[in-house]
């Protein structure tokens, strides 16, 4: 059953009274975007939980709440990175590099975004994520969303070129603000999406409400379109 406006009926509240859980998205899909042809989804209507995939300075975050800000439905946006902030003494700064300390807060901050993505859900609000997920650790990665998140959540990567996130990285400060060398790493990681069939939006020329259009696109063709992942 759906509401009007295209969003999934929450189920009953639990037992406890609480209203967290998990509800039957629609299932997910990888599908390059297309350059030309018609959307057959109105997806600004429909309930979804959508994963923005993207390296330090793609504008995952940007082009995220400008999506969900002039969606038709209710939509909540979540990032990875502020909730890692959350922590505030014994933070795990991303500038140190990666180790056991900011493995485990990453996992913790994945798990509380996925848990809050499912109370939205469950409430008649989607959502969408943004996360800097590499292709080449899916258990930490694009797999550990599927689990915390659904078997329908909509993975989507934002991949500019390396010239842009340098530039974009340099207008940056404090925790946000990484090394070049740092940078070009993560960006050099992405590029295993490229073979992983998920869609792909390069935006290196695209202002933030084009690069939302074609978001609207690879989310209505998943809908449309759902292989398997």
């Amino acid at each position: 059953m759906h509401q009007p406006g295209g969003l999934p009926v929450p189920p009953p509240a639990p037992a406890d009274g609480s209203t967290t859980g998990n509800i039957p998205l629609p299932p997910g899909g990888m599908r390059p975007v297309a350059a030309q042809g018609a959307v057959p989804v109105d997806v600004s209507r429909a309930g979804v939980a959508v994963l923005l995939i993207g390296p330090a300075g793609a504008g995952k975050t940007t082009v995220a709440r400008y999506w969900a800000d002039r969606r038709q439905v209710p939509t909540a946006h979540i990032s990875l990175d502020d909730v890692r902030e959350w922590v505030r003494a014994g933070f795990a700064d991303p500038r140190a590099g990666w180790n056991e300390n900011s493995e485990a807060q990453y996992r913790l901050a994945r798990r509380t975004c996925g848990f809050a993505a499912r109370n939205f859900l469950a409430n008649g609000i989607s959502c969408i994520l943004d996360d800097a997920v590499f292709p080449d650790r899916p258990a930490v990665g694009l797999g550990g969303w599927k689990r915390h998140v659904g078997p329908g959540l909509i993975p989507v990567v934002l991949l500019p070129g390396l010239d842009v996130v340098l530039q974009r990285n340099a207008a940056r400060s404090g925790t946000r603000r990484l090394a070049d060398e740092e940078v070009a790493a993560i960006h050099g990681r992405m590029a295993g999406w490229y073979s992983s069939g998920l869609p792909i939006i390069d935006n290196s020329r695209l202002d933030v409400p084009a690069t939302a259009r074609l978001l609207d696109e690879a989310v209505a063709r998943s809908l449309s379109n759902p292989p398997q992942w």
